[in-house]
């Protein structure tokens, strides 16, 4: 049976058990086609997703908040 004709009570369960994947910058750098000042300049405007550190040197992006970001830019 697809997604589209289960109930959508399950959605919330289904999003739930995907786990969340970080993204470092060049892949980051690779999927949305700007370069590294681009995305900093954008992230301190408030319209590219912020980064989060794991560490001192070592700093990662939600792979589903870039994803829902360029959706977001395709669709407007």
């Amino acid at each position: 049976m697809s997604l589209s004709n289960q109930d959508t009570s399950n959605t919330p369960q289904l999003a739930a058990a995907v786990p969340a994947r970080f993204l470092r910058l060049p892949e980051v750098i690779a999927r949305v086609g700007l370069r590294r000042s681009a995305i900093y300049q954008r992230m301190s405007e408030g319209r590219f997703p912020r980064s989060r550190s794991l560490g001192p040197k070592c700093v990662v992006w939600v792979e589903a908040e870039i994803d829902d970001w360029m959706h977001e830019i395709v669709s407007s």
